[in-house]
C-alpha cells in the first residue's frame, strides 16, 4: 500500500483543448503537455497546432505555465496569436 508521504499531490494544470468542427475526412488528434487538438480539417487542424504552439512559445517567455496566467493574461497572449474571444447571439 501507498502511504501519504510516497503519493505525489498533483499541482492543478491548465489544458488547452481545440475542436475543429470542419472535416475532409481525416481523423486528427495532436496532444502536448498542456493541450489536446481533435478534428477539423488538415488545414484548420494545422492552423489550431500552430496557434497553441505559439502560445506556449509566449508563456514560456513569461515564465509562466498555463495554470499560471489569469484569464486576462491568457486573452492578451491568445489575441496576440490571432485568436479572439467569441461573443455568443442572443436569441
Amino acid at each position: 500500500m501507498a502511504t501519504g508521504a510516497s503519493k505525489k499531490k498533483k499541482q492543478p494544470k491548465g489544458l488547452i483543448l481545440g475542436v475543429g468542427l470542419d472535416s475532409d475526412g481525416g481523423k486528427r488528434i495532436t496532444k502536448g503537455e498542456n493541450f489536446a487538438l481533435v478534428g477539423g480539417s488538415k488545414d484548420t487542424h494545422e492552423q489550431m497546432t500552430e496557434k497553441v504552439l505559439k502560445i506556449n512559445e509566449k508563456l514560456a517567455k513569461k515564465g509562466k505555465e498555463l495554470h499560471e496566467v489569469t484569464r486576462e493574461e491568457f486573452d492578451d497572449i491568445a489575441h496576440e496569436v490571432g485568436l479572439h474571444r467569441h461573443a455568443p447571439q442572443n436569441n
